[in-house]
């Protein structure tokens, strides 16, 4: 199962906005449901509330409008599946004897309001109005904050990424280079064993058809992929098909415009690929730095106050430090068709360290400063930038590992529905580990 990043995009929250998680039907169902426990894990109890609770944060993430029964039941494994491994973690750091303050936990909240354009408040709101308990979300991070801290702490240190390995990996690019490269984005589904490929085929089929819907391929990538690339919102880059695995390569050739490949089988999971186009060798690249800037209240006045005080790129990172209702982000080395014929026309019209027209983005309205632009023929990563890639590619493996390795160890019980007079039957997908039934 994966271990999941702290740094969750919420634009799904936003277009969710004043739409229920979860149907009617499936509302009136969940209130006949009998309060109790459905899953012990080491002797720690997860009830029917605590699943519902988290099914529901998931719905939203994906920004699920009409999810049918079948999605609910997919989702609900997925639930169950978080809430034991947060079990694990937090069982884990008691071990260590970590503790995740309220402090920690409020500014990882704050974080991802931010991103979508948000306050902290605002976002706990989105998440009241839509039958959602921020309790189920606080205690997410709590858990992925306190595993963070422990894998950090054990093997942070251990790992070496020598000069070697930086100077492989540039020599691949470079080769890379030389041929066809496609933009691609992943969203990788583990399994073990055969009765799990299954499982995952189902919840790829539900993932899918919310992403065709209009769920960001990103959010749902942070919540569901086991690919080290979950941290990025599932984004690969730019990659020659002889980088992926052949099954995802055939797939992709097979794809002639942006969007998503059907589920893709492989020996130990299952794949989306978000296709996004391609680069041939020949094509130069126009490769900009760029700082965006948006304003949390969604005042223009404000925005255009900011920019006319502000001297370029140096001076606006500092106004925006000053003022809580302005954000700042660093976007470097973007490749200006990566954003659209809209945002490539904004980016390529404007002088360098000036201010591109206002957009709207996540619920808020910003602008974007062009700090440089080059054209070239390709543009290669730094050696400092390749080496925190491989660090953090081989800290999430693993962190994937290790989190594997505490289901097999831990006793996890499935409460028998029956017993308690529950008419459905606990998530058919959940019995790793120890598991037995009461």
């Amino acid at each position: 199962m994966e271990v999941r990043m702290i740094r969750i995009a919420v634009s799904a929250f936003a277009l969710a906005f004043g739409a229920p998680a979860l149907s009617s039907q499936a509302a009136a169902q969940q209130t006949q449901t009998i309060e109790g426990i459905i899953t012990i894990v080491n002797d720690q109890p997860i009830s029917y509330s605590d699943v519902r609770e988290r099914a529901s944060l998931l719905l939203l993430t994906l920004g699920a409008q009409r999810p049918s029964q079948e999605q609910i039941a997919q989702i609900t494994d997925q639930a169950l599946d978080e809430l034991i491994d947060e079990k694990l973690q937090i069982q884990e750091s008691a071990e260590y004897e970590i503790e995740v303050s309220e402090q920690e936990i409020n500014a990882a909240v704050a974080d991802m309001a931010r991103q979508s354009g948000m306050d902290r408040e605002t976002l706990l709101g989105v998440l009241r109005e839509s039958g959602v308990d921020p309790q189920s979300l606080q205690e997410q991070m709590r858990a992925e904050i306190a595993w963070r801290q422990i894998m950090g702490g054990l093997y942070g240190s251990r790992i070496r990424i020598s000069s070697n390995q930086i100077d492989e990996r540039l020599k691949r690019l470079e080769t890379n280079a030389q041929k066809t490269q496609y933009r691609l984005g992943e969203i990788f589904l583990y399994t073990a064993n055969e009765q799990e490929k299954q499982q995952a085929l189902n919840g790829a089929e539900t993932i899918l058809e919310q992403l065709r819907n209009g769920a960001p391929f990103e959010v749902a990538a942070q919540r569901f992929s086991s690919a080290p690339t979950s941290a990025a919102g599932g984004d690969m880059g730019y990659v020659s098909l002889a980088d992926v695995d052949p099954d995802v390569a055939e797939a992709v050739r097979g794809m002639n415009e942006p969007g998503y490949s059907d589920p893709i089988e492989v020996e130990n999971g299952v794949y989306i690929v978000a296709y996004r186009g391609k680069q041939d060798p020949s094509e130069t690249v126009t490769v900009a730095d760029l700082i965006r800037l948006s304003v949390e209240n969604g005042s223009e006045d404000d925005l255009m106050a900011a920019t006319a005080a502000a001297d370029g790129c140096e001076d606006i990172q500092e106004i925006a430090g000053n003022d809580p209702n302005l954000t700042a982000t660093d976007l470097s080395d973007v490749r200006l068709n990566d954003l659209g014929a809209e945002g490539r026309n904004m980016v390529e019209s404007t002088e360098i360290g000036a201010a591109t027209d206002v957009f709207a983005m996540g619920g808020s309205i910003g602008v974007m400063y062009v700090c440089s632009r080059d054209e070239s023929g390709s543009s290669l990563p730094s050696r400092d930038e390749i080496e925190d890639q491989l660090f953090a590619r081989q800290l999430n493996m693993i962190s994937q590992r290790e989190l594997r390795d505490l289901r097999r160890e831990a006793t996890i019980i499935h409460r028998d529905p029956s017993a308690q007079g529950e008419n459905s039957t606990p998530p058919a997908g959940a019995t790793p580990g120890n598991a037995g039934g009461s």
